[in-house]
This record gives structure tokens, C-alpha cells and sequence, in this order.
């Protein structure tokens, strides 16, 4: 065609006439703009079905406007740049707004990036609005990635495993099921077509190898001696095969806690001072009213709200073990935050009971279960595992005989309760058996002394021996 062009062209025909006469008769659907020729270089740009065939052009007259023209490469590169964002944007939207994305929410003040994951549906499946689709695991919580509205999941654009921030793209739902059914048949035919040309390929490729065999002489070259394995000294151990081995990558929660018990070793002064506390008024009292006590609170009577009052009362009596060291300065809390470690499937999480020392036995004996049951559900949030002026740790209920816990930063001191033992004791001069509990305090030695450590949990003891002591105040 270019050809039957430059023929009319050189009869003494202008090339705008020429090139407008033979658009029309090619492509009558097809509008041509004005072009102007100069010096015999000739421009032809095909509109609005976009493929324009340039040759060495240097001035462009449109309708009503005169537009200069650069390099030849910097319109083709816009041409294809256009072309591309209309595909990618074709991808993501459809004109009637049929598809939304479903994105990774806001995740809290002190937490930039996250992982995803888990895929709790898959593509194809029909989603409600505000329903998990995905869960982000961060250093501290795990974070669900709700659908924004009703409809299908086209497709997920990201991948297990990805490191994702708040406002990345995880899926694609589609508001109806017309995007997504149409979707099988285009692939099945993709895949087709990519199947059929790659066969010749690969006979061709087939049969060079045996073509070359039956040209290669029938001369066998000698093999070579295989090396011998290299012999073990009788010093080098003997290590089990890898293949017996699997590495499998720390979730996000756990490097949290490793960096935080580490940077708290490598911090403070730790030094650990025991006692062991007789359960039996304790144990006696929760066995007289706890009937009464579901009845009345709807929640039942344990230790741990007995052993947070203890704490609670000997914070009072020595302060110090509330306060927190901050650079030169000391910081004296007036407020008492019990954090409780709570140990579950994904890592060891620290819920806080607020303004413990306003509070009954009840309504602790309410926030610990609904923290607890928050924390082993992976539904707690930031803010309720956030702050904290002091942490107990009940190893008894895995059994834990005596252990020393480490503090949890940036606190100062940690309670450590254990197993109830049945022990003989010496009482009233008789041998008689007691159920023991052994209790550890681990303390910031830059900051509490020996003497507030020890009558810290001397208070704990006697509290816990005998709990008539919180009503009396003594």
C-alpha cells in the first residue's frame, strides 16, 4: 500500500489528497487527519483506532491546531504507554464499577508492615460484606482483611508469605458473578493456544539429539574413575542428613518476643528472690463460695483475681516496684496496669487488666477471661495489650515446679506463680501436709534494692495465706 502511495505521490498528486483518498477507499470506517507534507516526508496517523505508521515526520497539522513533532520514538513510546495503562487499568475496573478492592487495613500507630498470612477463601467464592478474607500477622496481633462489600472473589493479587503495608491490594471482588464465570472458557483457550505451537518445537528439538547420535561415531570414550568419598577423621562428628531436618521461617509474633526478652536480658540488672505460699485459706475460700459466686457474676472464682489483689496491695506498700527507670530519671506511676502473659498457639501475648486497684474480685475475674479468650482467638487488639506497670506469669497451670521469669520491658518487676504441690509443713509444732505454691520475683536491681524486693513479696505471701488481710487494710 506504501508503495501504490509514493507512485501517486510522484504523478504530481499532493499527499494529503492522495493519502485521504486512499484511506477512504481502504477503511472507510476509519477518519484520517490532515497532513501536511514537507519535503516530500510523509506522515499517516490512523484515528481513533489507534495504530499510526510514521515515517521520518517533522511537522503534524491537525483541525484547528498545529502541533510540533519530536523523534519518532517518543510517539511511538506514547502510544504504547497509553496502551498499556488502558489494559491496566481494564484489569482492576470495569465501566459499570463492577469490581472493588479489598485492601489491607489500618493497623495501628506503631505498626508499619505486616505478612499475609493465610487466604481464609478462596477465588470463586461468594463473600458478605465486612467478612474475613485474609489474615495479616503482625509483631504483635493478627489483623483480618475484611471484604467491603457483597459479591465474588475474582482473584487475589497478592501471595502467602508477602510483606504488605496498610492500603495494599489483596483481592479482587467482583459485586456479581458475570465477571468471574466467563474467566474458565478464556484461560482453557489460552492454554490451548500455547500448548499447539509449542509442539513442532519440540520435535525439532527431539529429533536434533538423535540426529546427532546416529552421526557420532561408534567409539566409546573410557570413563572416568569416580572420586572416592573423603574419609572421615576420627575427631569430625557424625551429623544426622538434612534430609531429616526442616527449616521453617519464625512467624512475625515470635521474632517480636525473641528481640523484646533479649533487649530486656541485655537491659536491666535482673536478680530473682523466691518464697513459697500455703494455699490452703485460699483454696478453702474459693471452695466455700463459689456456687455463689457464678450465681451472683456469672463468671467463676480462680486464683489469679486472688494473687491480682495481692499484687495490687503490695504495689501500694512499695511503690518503687511500680516505677520505671527513664534515662536519669525515675517515673513514679500512680496508676497500677496488671499485665497477665498469656501463652498461645502463635506466641506469648501480655493483656493488661486496667486500673487493677479499682477493681473487685469479679469484674477482674471477668477481664482476665475476656482477655484471655481474646488472645487465644487472635482477636485482641493493640490497645489492650498495650502499657502495663507490672506482669505475673503463671507458669502452674503447664505445671512449672520454679522458674525465673524475665521482665517484660519497660516495666521493672515480674511475679512468677507456679504448680500447688502438696508438701509436709511444720504447724503448730505438727507435720502436716500443706498445698505449696512457690513464687518468684524478678526485679530490676538498678532500681529496687533487696529490702523493697523481699517485703514486696513477703506482702504477696501473707495477702495470698490470709486474704481477710484486704478487707482490714493490714
Amino acid at each position: 500500500m506504501l508503495g501504490a502511495l509514493r507512485r501517486k505521490v510522484a504523478s504530481g498528486g499532493s499527499s494529503a489528497s492522495v493519502l485521504r483518498k486512499s484511506l477512504q477507499e481502504i477503511r472507510p470506517g476509519v477518519s484520517a487527519s490532515r497532513v501536511s507534507s514537507n519535503a516530500g516526508k510523509e506522515i499517516l496517523l490512523l484515528q481513533p483506532r489507534g495504530i499510526a505508521h510514521i515515517r521520518s515526520s517533522s511537522h503534524l497539522v491537525l483541525p484547528g491546531c498545529s502541533l510540533g513533532l519530536t523523534k519518532t520514538r517518543d510517539i511511538i513510546s506514547s502510544i504504547q504507554s497509553e496502551t498499556i495503562m488502558q489494559k491496566s487499568c481494564r484489569a482492576f475496573s470495569s465501566g459499570d464499577g463492577d469490581l472493588v478492592d479489598a485492601v489491607v487495613p489500618f493497623m495501628g500507630e506503631s505498626i508499619t508492615d505486616g505478612t499475609l498470612a493465610t487466604f481464609l477463601k478462596k477465588p470463586g467464592d461468594r463473600v458478605a460484606a465486612d467478612e474475613p478474607i485474609a489474615q495479616i500477622e503482625t509483631d504483635k496481633v493478627t489483623i483480618d482483611v475484611v471484604s467491603p462489600q457483597d459479591g465474588v472473589i475474582q482473584e487475589y493479587v497478592a501471595k502467602e508469605g508477602d510483606t504488605v503495608e496498610p492500603g495494599t491490594r489483596i483481592a479482587v471482588i467482583s459485586k456479581s458473578t458475570e465477571g468471574v464465570a466467563p474467566a474458565a472458557p478464556a484461560e482453557k483457550k489460552s492454554e490451548k493456544a500455547a500448548s499447539k505451537p509449542s509442539t513442532p518445537a519440540e520435535t525439532v528439538k527431539e529429533d536434533k539429539p538423535k540426529a546427532k547420535v546416529e552421526a557420532s561415531p561408534a567409539v566409546e570414550k573410557p570413563k572416568a574413575p569416580s572420586p572416592l568419598p573423603p574419609k572421615r577423621t576420627a575427631t569430625e562428628p557424625i551429623l544426622p542428613p538434612k534430609e531429616r531436618e526442616r527449616r521453617v521461617p519464625m512467624t512475625r509474633l515470635r521474632k517480636r518476643v525473641a528481640t523484646r526478652l533479649k533487649d530486656s536480658q541485655n537491659t536491666f540488672a535482673m536478680l530473682t528472690t523466691f518464697n513459697e505460699v500455703d494455699m490452703t485459706n485460699l483454696m478453702k475460700l474459693r471452695s466455700d463460695y463459689k456456687d455463689a459466686f457464678v450465681e451472683k457474676h456469672g463468671v467463676k472464682l480462680g486464683f489469679m483475681s486472688g494473687f491480682v489483689k495481692a499484687a495490687v496491695s503490695a504495689l501500694q506498700h512499695q511503690p518503687i516496684v511500680n516505677a520505671v527507670i527513664d534515662g536519669d530519671d525515675i517515673i513514679y506511676r500512680d496508676y497500677i496496669d496488671i499485665s497477665i502473659a498469656v501463652g498461645t498457639p502463635k506466641g506469648l501475648v501480655v493483656p493488661v487488666v486496667r486500673d487493677a486497684e479499682k477493681m473487685n474480685f469479679a469484674e477482674i475475674e471477668k477481664t482476665i477471661n475476656s482477655l484471655a479468650k481474646k488472645a487465644s482467638d487472635g482477636t485482641i487488639s493493640i490497645d489492650e495489650m498495650a502499657g502495663g506497670s507490672f506482669t505475673i506469669s503463671n507458669g502452674g497451670v503447664y505445671g512449672s515446679l520454679l522458674s525465673t521469669p524475665i521482665i517484660n520491658p519497660p516495666q521493672s518487676a515480674i511475679l512468677g506463680m507456679h504448680s500447688i504441690v502438696s508438701r509436709p509443713m511444720v504447724v503448730g509444732g505438727n507435720i502436716v501436709p500443706r498445698p505449696m505454691m512457690y513464687i518468684a520475683l524478678t526485679y530490676d536491681h538498678r532500681l529496687i534494692d533487696g529490702r523493697e524486693a523481699v517485703f514486696f513479696l513477703r506482702r504477696i505471701k501473707d495477702v495470698v495465706e490470709d486474704p481477710r488481710r484486704l478487707l482490714l487494710d493490714v
